[in-house]
Parts: structure tokens; C-alpha cells; sequence
């Protein structure tokens, strides 16, 4: 039977690329907290704690949930935030039950490793999740998956597959890491490489796709081979490498907070543990033949966004 597909957070980056590619051969409709009329799929206005995601579940005789609806920028209200992210997650999972869907799709993060010191050099899906509490998206995210871990053992009747990407890019991506790249100079920690694994937004598409289809289980990290050290950064886009000593870093992101910033200097780790990411399980087991390394996707971001200076 073809499934039928509901995606949460299908009005934003990848919920809506995801959506238009599937629909084209199966029943998708989305939720979203603002509604977009300008897809190849509906997209209702619906939160996702609210208690009726089950009876659009059942009504729409959903068979696979992607649920990609998160906090991705910490707010000043970490209760709301949690509230979100976490109860959220709770409540997609029960209306899952209730309507009687038989797969879910849960985009994850590498950032549920945690930015540790003591990070393996490339981290695999077995590696323990420990998040930072000093970040609300790697807290909620380690706390969603232990979320996950108590349901699938409770409730295997629903099917799960969950990923957790690295840094996705694509032509058109903006966010907060982006901004690194387009300043006019890269910053570095002193002592510190910051490597970044990026994976290619439509390989982070194409992945979920084949899952979903194929009704895939099993948690995956999603990456390109290799990886960026801010220093590579700067060279391939002929920047100049701003390095500063971890102290002034911590002291800008004190003022910062001070200036009503949702940031503060216990989040320098950031930029100095990132989580650097195996994709072998994805390629060997999972069967995904990546399109794109970590390079050959930032080489595509600065050559759309024309970052490279002269």
C-alpha cells in the first residue's frame, strides 16, 4: 500500500522541498504553526502539542509521520522552548498511537552528542548522547531521543527511523553558522581546529525520502565525508583567520548576554568541540549513496553566495 504522509514543520527549509518531492507520487499533507498555500501539498496551521494532530492523523488515514517541527534558535523562555521541543515530540508520538500510523521519521542532530572535550574523533551512532544543558537544541534534542529510545521499547508497533544531521547546506541556506562564513574574516578558537561535517541539503532530502518509501528503521547520522576546519574555511574562501584565545570569546558572548542576547560565555564550546560525524552507517547499512563530501557542498554554498574574496 502506498503510504500516506504527514509532515510536521512542512512550511519550513526541508519540510517543504520533502513535501513537494513525495507528493508527486503519494497522499502528503503538513502541519505547520503558519500555513503556506504555495506547495504541491496542503499545509494546515496546527501546533504540535496540540491534541487534534490525532484526529487529522486519522482522518487523513496517515500511515508514515516525518516530524521535523523544532526550536532550531533558543528564545529567552526555556520553559516554552522545551515545551516545544520536547512535549512536542511527546505529543506526535501519542496521536501516532491513538491514529494508529505505522512509521515515524525523526530528524534528530549530531548536537545530542554533546560539544565535549572528550569527543571521539569521528562519532558513531553507538557513542553516548549527552547533549549540553547550556544549550537548549543539544539538551532537547539528547532528551527527544531518550524520549524515542522509552517508546520504541514500550510501543514497537510504531516503526521509527531517526537521523541526525550534521550541518546542512545547500545554495540557499541562512542561518546562524552560515553567518560564520559570510563575515569578512572566519573566526577560530585558539587551540582549537572547529571542524564542520556538512551534509548537502537534498542528500538530507533524498535520504528521508528513500526511507520513508522503503520504511526503513534504525538511527543515522547524516554527514558528507570529511570534514572543514575553520582554517580550510578561510582558505578556500580567501579570508583572513581571525584566531582569539577562548577567554575573549567567552567575554564578547558575557556583553552579549548582557545586551539581551539568548547567548552567554558558557556556549563558547560551540565552536570549539563540534561533533565531527561517521556517516559509514548511513552509506554501508542504511544503503544512501551520498552525493556530495563536506567540501564539494561548501564549495557549492560559497560559489552561489559568492563569498570568496579576490
Amino acid at each position: 500500500m502506498s503510504p500516506r504522509i504527514l509532515i510536521t514543520g512542512a512550511a519550513g527549509y526541508i519540510g517543504h522541498q520533502l513535501g513537494n518531492r513525495l507528493a508527486v507520487d503519494h497522499h502528503v499533507i503538513g502541519t505547520d504553526i503558519r500555513a503556506r498555500d504555495d506547495l504541491a501539498f496542503p499545509v494546515r496551521q496546527l501546533d504540535i502539542r496540540a491534541p487534534a494532530l490525532a484526529d487529522l492523523l486519522s482522518a487523513e488515514g496517515i500511515t508514515h509521520v516525518v516530524h521535523l517541527a523544532s526550536v532550531l534558535q533558543a528564545s529567552k523562555d526555556r520553559a516554552r522552548d522545551y515545551d516545544i521541543d520536547v512535549n512536542g515530540t511527546r505529543n506526535v508520538l501519542d496521536c501516532c498511537l491513538k491514529a494508529g500510523v505505522q512509521h515515524l521519521t525523526v530528524t534528530s542532530s549530531g548536537a545530542a552528542y554533546g560539544y565535549h572535550p572528550d569527543n571521539p574523533a569521528w562519532i558513531d551512532e553507538t557513542d553516548a548522547l549527552r547533549g549540553n544543558p547550556e544549550f537548549a537544541y543539544s539538551d532537547h534534542k539528547r532528551q527527544i531521543e531518550e524520549l524515542l529510545a522509552d517508546y520504541r521499547a514500550r510501543h514497537p508497533v510504531l516503526q521509527q527511523l531517526i537521523f541526525r544531521p550534521g550541518t546542512v547546506l545547500g545554495e540557499s541556506t541562512r542561518n546562524q553558522i552560515t553567518e560564520l562564513f559570510m563575515a569578512p574574516k572566519i573566526l577560530a578558537l585558539k587551540g582549537s581546529d572547529s571542524p564542520f561535517v556538512f551534509i548537502w541539503d537534498q542528500d538530507v532530502i533524498g535520504a528521508m525520502e528513500m526511507g520513508i518509501r522503503q520504511s526503513k528503521t534504525g538511527i543515522y547520522n547524516m554527514a558528507g565525508d570529511g570534514a572543514l576546519s575553520m582554517a580550510e574555511i578561510a582558505r578556500r574562501l580567501n579570508k583572513p583567520l581571525l584566531t582569539l584565545p577562548v577567554w575573549l570569546v567567552k567575554a564578547g558572548l558575557q556583553v552579549a548576554k548582557w545586551r539581551g542576547k539568548p547567548t552567554g560565555p558558557e556556549q563558547v564550546n560551540f565552536l570549539r568541540y563540534r561533533p565531527v560525524l561517521s556517516n559509514r552507517r548511513l552509506k554501508e547499512e542504511f544503503g544512501y549513496p551520498l552525493a556530495k563530501t563536506s567540501a564539494e557542498v561548501f564549495e557549492l554554498f560559497a560559489t552561489h553566495n559568492n563569498l570568496r574574496q579576490p
